[in-house]
């Protein structure tokens, strides 16, 4: 079964850095990117990237994080760095992908999330 494999998330200090890797197993991956979710709002893109480099960031985040991919490890990774107590949120990862047992057409998966904590 397709999985998209999420780590990297964790507890930092403001100001600190975190880096968010996803990777696609049994795949190749059209768009990949990240989202956030609190509990009391909507998830919301952080960062997207296409297989060609394209990229769309959060006004948010811009300057701040870096959304990159490497195509032969099927794997996308979300530099983030300047953390403010305001990206607390639980990150998910989301993908477009082509399964290598279906080339007819992409799919779209999301990972489990993982928490990234900010503190002040």
């Amino acid at each position: 079964q397709v999985q998209l494999v999420e780590s990297g998330g964790g507890l930092v200090q403001a100001g600190g850095s975190l880096r968010l890797s996803c990777a696609a197993s049994k795949s190749i991956f059209v768009t990949m990117g990240w989202y956030r979710q609190t509990p009391d709002k909507e998830r919301d893109l952080v960062a997207k990237i296409s297989r060609g480099g394209n990229t769309n960031y959060a006004d948010s985040v811009k300057g701040r994080f870096t959304i990159s991919r490497d195509n032969t490890n099927n794997t996308v990774y979300l530099q983030m760095n300047s953390l403010k107590p305001e990206d607390t949120a639980v990150y998910y990862c989301n993908a477009d992908l082509i399964l290598y047992s279906d080339f007819s057409r992409s799919r779209n998966y999301w990972g489990q999330g993982t928490q990234v904590t900010v503190s002040s």
